[in-house]
This record gives structure tokens, C-alpha cells and sequence, in this order.
């Protein structure tokens, strides 16, 4: 596996990869790697001939209050990991090299409407950050395919549109999400849960089972929200929304019964987890 920290580098590795016709996959990372993202790594496996994985603590994406310094740094272990699934290269540049401007002087990308809502209502930044970076990976690999997680349903529609918007030539894969055998989404915040904390953690995805049901027995969507709600807090949560929306995250009318996608994104001592479920 080639490791780079250096663009001109990196460049010159897909470029000869494509003057051999050979298809270049991307997936983006902030590190820490789990299950999860290797699950990524296969994928793009799947529909590339090579596959350039990046590390990236993204500063950009965090909130003044939010866990940037305390975020894992295991660059070390990632790489061998990615390694160990045939990862053809491990992009890990400096902050210099992503914001040459620094951090407060960058050049933004914006996506309008779908990031104020959801966790962009409660991050208030946070995918400007995500749509910046990306942006700057995607033109600094310039790989045919990229491979993002369902788990993060919203950033992924957000790529997605700007991907479109931007008219970027790279085909978006979604990875379903890799789950813990209790039905929890693996996640590098996982980590931050107590013993006890990390018991009660799968509620997430059991409720989100029962908004399911909860929509195909008929029930109106609000209450299936406000069902859900009531659960997660009962449990321990402080709940930032337990929600269902279309699949392009309007807000559905609540005869809708198809193309629907339930969210979930609640707190549990100090961490704050996401998850989410098509409900078709």
C-alpha cells in the first residue's frame, strides 16, 4: 500500500493508475478505523480497479463545543488495517495541505436547504465543513467512485447533491450500515460509551425497528415520532430528534407509507449517536 502525505505524490499515483485504464474508488475517513469502514474499503473494492482511502480530522466540521481535540488519532492502526483489506493507497494529508489559507480564511462550499435541518439544525456548520472537505478530496484524488455510510444518511445526501450540483464525474456509492450483533451502528464515538452506557445504546436501533412498525400498522407519523421519542428518553436519552422523513429528507405527507426514512439522533451521557432506517 502507498502511503501519502503529500498531494503532488498522490496525484501522480492515480494519474498513472488512469493512464493504465484502471478505475480509481475513494473513501474519505477521519480515521479510527472500524468493522465499518472496512465494510467501505470492500465495497469500493467492488467497483474500482484501485482504492485510495484518506485520514482526515476534519477541523471545519466541528463545533466550538463539539469533540475535535478528544476525536481519536490512530493513524498507526489504520493503516494497517487498510493494509490488511488490500487498500491500494492511505491519502493522510496536514491541515496545511487541505486549508493552505488556514482554517479560518477557506474557500467554503455550501449546500443549501438539506443542511439546515436535522443535524444541521442541532450542528449549526457542521456540513459546510463536510461539504468544504470532501470538495477538496474529491478534486485532489479525483477518483470515478467514492463509497460513503449509510449511518451518516444526511452527509450522504448532502454528497450526493452536491456531487450533482457541482457536476463532479464521480459515481456515489452508499454502504449499508455495519451493525454490532445487538443491532447498535458501529461508530469511533462508540467508544466514548460507558460499560453501562453501551448497554443501553441498541434502544437507538430498536426504536427505529419500531417506528417501522409502527408506519406499516397504520399509525400516523407523528405519533410514531412522538412514540419514539417518549421511548428513547424513558431509556436515558436527551433526544435531538426521533423523526420520519422522504427518502430525499422533505418532510412527508402522513398518508405517505413508501419511500420513507426514519432518523434517530440522541445523546447518552456525553455522546451523541446517530442512526437511521429505510422504512420500505
Amino acid at each position: 500500500m502507498f502511503t501519502f502525505t503529500d498531494l503532488p505524490e498522490l496525484r501522480a499515483r492515480v494519474r498513472a493508475w488512469k493512464i493504465e485504464g484502471l478505475r480509481v474508488g475513494f473513501v474519505p475517513t477521519m480515521g479510527n478505523l472500524h468493522a465499518g469502514h472496512m465494510a467501505l474499503i470492500d465495497l469500493a473494492r467492488e467497483h474500482a480497479d484501485r482504492v485510495v482511502a484518506s485520514v482526515f480530522v476534519n477541523p471545519t466540521q466541528f463545533g466550538p463545543n463539539e469533540d475535535f481535540s478528544r476525536y481519536p488519532r490512530t493513524l498507526d492502526a489504520d493503516a494497517a488495517g487498510l493494509a490488511a483489506h488490500d487498500c491500494d493507497a492511505l491519502f493522510a494529508p496536514t491541515v496545511a495541505t487541505m486549508y493552505p489559507y488556514g482554517t479560518g480564511n477557506e474557500v467554503k462550499v455550501q449546500v443549501p436547504d438539506i443542511t439546515t435541518i436535522l443535524d444541521g439544525a442541532h450542528r449549526p456548520g457542521h456540513f459546510d465543513g463536510v461539504a468544504t472537505v470532501v470538495a477538496r478530496l474529491f478534486n485532489m484524488v479525483q477518483p470515478d467512485v467514492a463509497v460513503f455510510g449509510q449511518k451518516d444518511y444526511q452527509q450522504l445526501q448532502v454528497i450526493s447533491r452536491l456531487v450533482r450540483d457541482l457536476a463532479f464525474p464521480i459515481e456515489i456509492v452508499a454502504a449499508p450500515t455495519v451493525r454490532a450483533d445487538d443491532g447498535l451502528a458501529l461508530s469511533s464515538r462508540n467508544q466514548y460509551l460507558s460499560p453501562a452506557e453501551r448497554e443501553v445504546a441498541p434502544t437507538i436501533h430498536a426504536t427505529l425497528l419500531s417506528m417501522r412498525e409502527g408506519v406499516r400498522g397504520g399509525r400516523t407519523l407523528a405519533a410514531v415520532e412522538a412514540a419514539a421519542t417518549a421511548r428513547l428518553v424513558a431509556a436515558g436519552f436527551a433526544v435531538d430528534y426521533a423523526t420520519i422523513r422522504r427518502a430525499d429528507l422533505g418532510a412527508p405527507a402522513d398518508h405517505t407509507r413508501t419511500g420513507l426514512v426514519a432518523l434517530i439522533a440522541a445523546r447518552l451521557g456525553n455522546t451523541r449517536l446517530i442512526d437511521n432506517l429505510l422504512l420500505d
